[in-house]
């Protein structure tokens, strides 16, 4: 029984320390503006790099063609989310368009 609770106080503080290190070492340093305005530009860059490939890519091969049902959709959802900026518009209007263009081929 005591091994066991020390496995789990070790597998607690591998979690704990590396998520706390960082937060406890960067609250005390002053970063400067050029990193925070560039830190701005990382979700952005870590979702377009989740999605694009699944929107570009069929069988583990680049596919952009006309018939790419995703890629049309997703070129019109830039165009909807760029001009309304309303989330649950765009995605709407995207699932519509993969759902009509899938069921027309």
């Amino acid at each position: 029984m005591e091994r066991i609770f020390l496995i789990i106080l070790g597998m607690a503080a591998v979690t704990y320390v590396p998520r706390f290190l960082p937060l406890y070492v960067l609250t005390r340093l002053e970063i400067p503006k050029i990193v925070i305005d560039w830190l701005r530009y990382v979700p952005v860059a870590v979702l377009a790099a989740l999605i694009v490939p699944g929107i570009i890519t069929a069988n583990r091969q680049v596919y952009i063609a006309l018939d790419n049902s995703y890629l049309i959709a997703s070129l019109l959802a830039f165009l909807i989310a760029w001009r309304t900026k309303n989330m649950m518009f765009t995605v709407t209007v995207g699932m519509g368009v993969v759902l009509v263009l899938q069921y027309l081929n």
